[in-house]
């Protein structure tokens, strides 16, 4: 299959990349400016940006299926961009996401599966990736403060996330699904950080800060975009104050694999702790 990877630089769409290639399948990545990718030189890389819609285009052509993850923060091009995919792809696989604060999961999944062609719909649960906020204050010391540390989160791996949308991609079956995925265990972000310390080895604990000592924290993190912080923090407000997560079997029942432990993930990413 040739298979389109929109939004392809970030931790997903490299896991995806690499999978697919694996499998043999042929990949087209798209990425605002293709000279600072270093993918493998059997990857066609092409540029394209979802805020200008019509700079996607051209990326679709002899393109069988679709991987579209949503970075922006807000939806209001995801409608012509679904509208392209649909005219040249027969298959669609879209990572939906908490982080577009003018549509819902339940607005997104209606697009995608109203879209005219085959489609499925990833709703994933808390990044583990986003743990890397984290990784200047580990780098520094071995306390971690933020805000809502007893929030309760099951963190994903991004390479499960990954072997779900691949098998989406390339099999029968999947059409019109909505997968639910989740990590294989709730943990609060302050036994995050101990877990996280366990696998590199170091005693990590969580300081709690206010809601305004957060932040200003992260409005001062020149890598953290300031339009976020108030959309993170009152995210993180309203699930603390929702029910629990409930954990689902969603990537072993895909993929045949049990989804991957925070602990095996911060090993993974042991480097970008050091």
């Amino acid at each position: 299959m040739n298979i389109l990877v929109l939004a392809a630089t970030g931790n997903v769409g490299g896991q995806i990349i690499t999978q697919l290639r694996e499998s043999g399948h042929s990949v087209r990545a798209v990425t605002r400016d293709p000279r600072t990718t270093r993918f493998p030189a059997e990857v066609e890389v092409m540029r394209g940006d979802l805020s200008a819609p019509d700079t996607i285009a051209a990326c679709l052509d002899g393109i069988d299926a679709v991987f579209l993850l949503w970075p922006l923060h807000t939806g209001e091009q995801l409608p012509a961009v679904l509208d392209l995919v649909a005219r040249r792809a027969r298959r669609v696989v879209f990572l939906g996401t908490g982080g577009v604060p003018d549509l819902s999961f339940e607005e997104q999944a209606k697009l995608v599966h109203g879209c005219g062609i085959a489609s499925t719909m990833i709703r994933p649960s808390t990044f583990a990736v986003n743990t890397l906020w984290w990784a200047d204050q580990i780098r520094a010391g071995d306390v971690v403060e933020g805000a809502y540390g007893a929030l309760p989160m099951s963190l994903i791996h991004e390479a499960d996330m990954a072997a779900v949308a691949v098998r989406a991609l390339t099999e029968p079956g999947h059409d019109g699904a909505t997968y639910t995925l989740t990590g294989p265990e709730v943990l609060t972000q302050a036994e995050q950080v101990r877990v996280i310390g366990e696998a590199l080895g170091r005693p990590l604990r969580w300081r709690e800060l206010t809601r305004e000592q957060a932040r200003e924290r992260l409005l001062a993190d020149e890598s953290f975009p300031d339009s976020f912080v108030d959309v993170l923090l009152d995210g993180y407000a309203a699930m603390l104050a929702g029910p629990p997560p409930v954990l689902t079997a969603t990537v072993h029942d895909v993929t045949g694999i049990p989804a991957r432990s925070l602990r095996q993930w911060a090993m993974d990413h042991a480097a970008d702790f050091s």
